[in-house]
Order: structure tokens, then C-alpha cells, then sequence
């Protein structure tokens, strides 16, 4: 278990932290997956198995950017939002915020997700904030860029404690 500090003394689980970063945006492309899946279905129907030859490197280059860019746009509207944070972050208890622990701005939330344009620059970008040090050991690249870290704000899928056992009977 990886176990570092942040630049305020606390005590950071880094296994856990990206593990469930990594929960959030799967939980998070699902609804991703589902619209292409849809979109994708859609236009085989209405274009026609012969048209697809066609469309060739084109499709596959453009596709995930039309995607991307979808992305970027629905994080930076949630993370730029009074929660500071998207649907699968909100489940597993993250929040997105400045180095300072304000709210981010929609300028600060589209810095830190453009990386998500197009998955091979995403991928750059996690790697790259992982193996090198910065102010806070919990930011992708872009993270460092926009001054913006990924915290927890409660424990993933907890519940409220148990009401406490009824007094005994007298």
C-alpha cells in the first residue's frame, strides 16, 4: 500500500485514491457507452452496411474525438458546478478543487480536462502525473496545470451509522 502526504500534513492512501479515481471514470463512461452504442446502431441502420467501407481511417480517428469532445465538455460543466464533481466521482465520494481547497472555475475545470479529448493524450497524462512529483501527489499533468487536485470528501459507498440500540427494558 502506497501511503503519502499532501502539502498539509494528511495522510493520503495513493492506491486507493487512484483506484477509485479509476472506479469513478468507468462508472462514468457508461453513459458514454451507451450513447455511442445508440448513435452507432443508429447510423449503420440509416447509412447502410455499404457506406461504412468508406468511411475508414476517417471513422476511427473521428469517432473518439466526437466522443472527446462531448467528454470534456460533460466534465467540465460538473467539475465547474457547485459540486465540484461528475456522477462518478459524486458516487465514489471524490470532488475536484483548487490547490487552495476553493471551488473551481469552469476556465480551471476545462484546463484540467482537455486532456480527455483523446484517450492517448488522457493516457500521457495520468502517466506523466503519476511518475513525476508535484505539489500534490493526487493530480494528473493537466491537474498541475489548471492547480487543481482530486480529494475525498466522504468514503466511497458509505452509509449513515446504525442508530444506537434501544435502551434495555426496566
Amino acid at each position: 500500500m502506497s501511503t503519502t502526504y499532501d502539502s498539509s500534513g494528511s495522510q493520503i492512501d495513493m492506491t486507493n485514491h487512484w483506484l477509485l479515481r479509476i472506479v469513478a471514470a468507468i462508472i462514468d463512461s457508461i453513459p458514454w457507452a451507451i450513447i455511442g452504442y445508440i448513435i452507432f446502431w443508429v447510423l449503420l441502420f440509416n447509412v447502410g452496411w455499404w457506406a461504412w467501407a468508406g468511411w475508414g481511417l476517417g471513422y476511427f480517428l473521428l469517432w473518439p474525438l466526437f466522443f472527446g469532445l462531448f467528454e470534456v465538455i460533460y466534465f467540465t460543466i460538473l467539475e465547474g458546478s457547485s459540486s465540484g464533481a461528475s456522477l462518478g466521482k459524486r458516487v465514489m465520494g471524490l470532488k475536484v478543487q483548487m490547490l487552495n481547497g476553493s471551488k473551481v472555475t469552469i476556465n480551471k475545470a476545462f484546463m484540467r480536462n482537455i486532456s480527455k479529448i483523446f484517450w492517448p493524450i488522457f493516457v500521457i497524462d495520468v502517466i506523466v502525473g503519476i511518475a513525476t512529483p508535484g505539489p500534490d501527489p493526487r493530480q494528473r499533468y493537466f491537474d498541475r496545470m489548471a492547480g487543481t487536485t482530486v480529494v475525498s470528501v466522504k468514503q466511497a459507498f458509505a452509509t449513515a451509522p446504525p442508530p444506537p440500540p434501544p435502551p434495555p427494558p426496566q
